[in-house]
């Protein structure tokens, strides 16, 4: 898995809700090419961006079971995922090789923007007979 990490505090460009319309579209569509190309491998197996985190809720069970919900935004969140991707790829060094071309996404003036990308593996669950 790829997880795209983002944080204000140590990106060196500004929020995406501040480029230039052609520079997000010129960001989706290396995006889009890197999709493609996974695809096109056949080491696709999904991917998303998220929502920003003020959207989020975190969700816990309470006393009775019943879910309690805390609404974003969490001031204290300097940190957060930006976007997920699930390849299926032949070695380890593959997926860093991946992570390295995603971290070069263009942002502003079409520079890359050299995210944090981070590289776990999907672990394997045992089969459900053997439960």
């Amino acid at each position: 898995m790829l997880m795209m990490q983002f944080s204000q505090a140590a990106a060196e460009f500004p929020a995406i809700g501040t480029w230039k319309p052609e520079e997000v579209e010129r960001h989706i569509a290396f995006m889009g090419e890197v999709n493609a190309a996974l695809t096109e491998a056949g080491e696709w197996v999904s991917g998303e961006g998220l929502a920003d985190p003020a959207e989020l809720k975190i969700v816990r069970a309470g006393a009775d079971g019943a879910p309690v919900v805390t609404e974003g935004p969490f001031p204290e969140t300097k940190e957060f995922l930006a976007g997920y991707w699930i390849v299926d790829v032949e070695s380890p060094e593959r997926a860093i090789e991946l992570a390295a071309r995603i971290s070069t996404a263009p942002g502003p003036g079409g520079r890359p923007l050299n995210m944090p990308i981070e590289v776990r593996q999907i672990m394997d669950a045992p089969a459900p007979d053997a439960w």
